[in-house]
């Protein structure tokens, strides 16, 4: 299947991230996709993601913005977990972002990849809880 993509767009769009050099994954591996793919087009989405998710704790009337820190962590990532719609959403967010060459090498590792990416969003939502919990109440 051939896919036509902005691809020199898409990746002038995402911020650069330091990677850590002693890491020395391989192009097409989970883990160098990890560092040059989804760490930079979470962190060019983080907003987006941020809102996505305070969208469905207000839409589920999720006690966010009334919990205790610890709890929030546990609402987000229970959320994050266990909504499937919510999971495809935010994966969905992130893939949109990909160059044809990248969705090559998603396709090809793609339950290890949504495991990374999910992984990773949960973590930047469940630091940023009380943006999350703002932006619900909006």
């Amino acid at each position: 299947m051939s896919v036509s993509r902005p691809n020199a767009m898409l990746l002038a769009l995402r911020p650069v991230i330091a990677t850590d050099t002693s890491v020395a994954d391989a192009p097409g591996t989970p883990g160098y996709f990890l560092h040059h793919t989804l760490r930079p087009v979470l962190k060019l989405q983080n907003e987006l993601l941020l809102v996505v998710v305070a969208d469905f704790v207000r839409d589920h009337r999720v006690p966010l913005a009334t919990a205790a820190a610890t709890d929030q962590q546990r609402l987000l990532a229970e959320l994050l977990t266990r909504n499937i719609k919510l999971r495809y959403t935010v994966v969905g967010l992130i893939t949109g972002l990909f160059t044809t060459e990248e969705l090559a090498t998603y396709h090809q590792h793609r339950p290890e990849l949504n495991r990374r990416l999910l992984e990773l969003a949960t973590r930047r939502v469940q630091d940023q809880a009380t943006t999350v919990a703002e932006l619900s109440l909006a």
